[in-house]
């Protein structure tokens, strides 16, 4: 019978080994929201760079550009929009998981139906979530839609009035007269304010 190899360490309980878990600290949310060529994405890389501790920058559209390119394209119309309710009602957990293990996260997104803000105010209770609407004119919309040359002509228009029919947020920019940067800096000075009553609290109590 072979020997017996002697224990290097003390022997760990099952309380004592690592869990894996998140410690106490939530991360912050920082939650753009606009139509589509607003400026959201700019903004997000400037936060980014001028907020003091690591953000992550979650987008939706990164997330639905993971999805099978080719599969997607198979689908008929019911189940596209199936598959893109669970895509989005995914990312909203997304961003409440990384926030619940700590991390702080810019999320950049659109709230172009009515259940896609009742989904986050469910999942992201709990969290410091800071609400930004990026608005942008009419005109300097369509102007880069045509710049950008992958968006069709008026989509951005035709999203407005859905995208901010809460009207209620803690932050709002014009990106139409402000540089990315002159709003990350706004949405970092508000940052800095003592913690007070959300407009996501004030959405659930409505």
């Amino acid at each position: 019978m072979g020997r017996r190899l002697a224990r290097s360490g003390p022997v760990l309980s099952g309380g004592d080994r690592e869990s894996g878990q998140a410690g106490d600290r939530k991360g912050r949310v920082v939650f753009l929201n606009g139509v589509s060529s607003s400026g959201k994405t700019s903004i997000a890389e400037q936060l980014l760079r001028v907020l003091d501790t690591p953000y992550f920058h979650l987008g939706v559209d990164v997330v639905n550009g993971l999805r099978a390119k080719e599969r997607t394209l198979e689908l008929g119309p019911a189940e596209l929009a199936d598959v893109l309710r669970r895509t989005r009602a995914g990312f909203h957990r997304v961003v409440a998981g990384m926030a619940q293990a700590g991390n702080d996260v810019v999320v950049d997104h659109l709230l172009s139906e009515p259940w896609r803000l009742v989904d986050c105010l469910a999942v992201l209770e709990g969290l410091d979530v800071v609400f930004v609407g990026v608005h942008c004119p009419v005109d300097e919309l369509r102007r880069r839609e045509i710049a950008r040359g992958d968006r069709e002509p008026g989509q951005a228009e035709s999203q407005l009035a859905l995208v901010h029919a809460h009207g209620l947020y803690d932050v709002e920019c014009d990106t139409g007269v402000e540089s990315p940067l002159d709003c990350a800096l706004r949405i970092k000075a508000f940052l800095a304010e003592p913690v007070r009553e959300r407009a996501f609290d004030r959405l659930r109590a409505r």
